[in-house]
């Protein structure tokens, strides 16, 4: 507490409680799945929108839908949520930032004959050059 209190009393913690835009150019959105609130920040950048996808796909091997994670708390919830997003993400080629991927980092994506996949793979510093 004393270290959330002092944030608090000198005015500099912002609480989100909804989906929306919290500072320039960064946007948040709830997903409840994986965990309630859980909280995704989509970037816009110059060379396009770069999403953290955080726990809500937490590697490349996630992409396809059928693979939900174990740990998520209400995983019919996190499946539906999931299929929307990745359906957008197709449609407005976003970059996926993965937390969780040793290998890949980044990620494209594109629909396929077997729904929507990995297109390319790349470090967000190759990205972001």
């Amino acid at each position: 507490p004393d270290n959330w209190e002092a944030v608090e009393k000198q005015g500099k913690q912002k609480f989100v409680n909804a989906t929306g835009i919290y500072f320039p150019d960064i946007s948040f959105r709830l997903f409840d799945g994986h965990t309630a609130g859980q909280i995704i920040p989509f970037i816009n950048t110059p060379k396009g929108k770069l999403v953290y996808v955080s726990d809500f796909i937490p590697s490349a091997a996630h992409v396809p839908l059928a693979y939900i994670a174990s740990v998520d708390t209400q995983p019919l919830l996190a499946l539906k949520e999931k299929e929307l997003f990745l359906n957008e993400a197709v449609k407005q080629d976003y970059v996926l930032f993965f937390e969780h991927d040793y290998q890949r980092e980044c990620c494209t994506l594109q629909q396929t004959m077997k729904g929507v996949r990995v297109k390319d793979v790349f470090s967000l510093k190759e990205w972001l050059q």
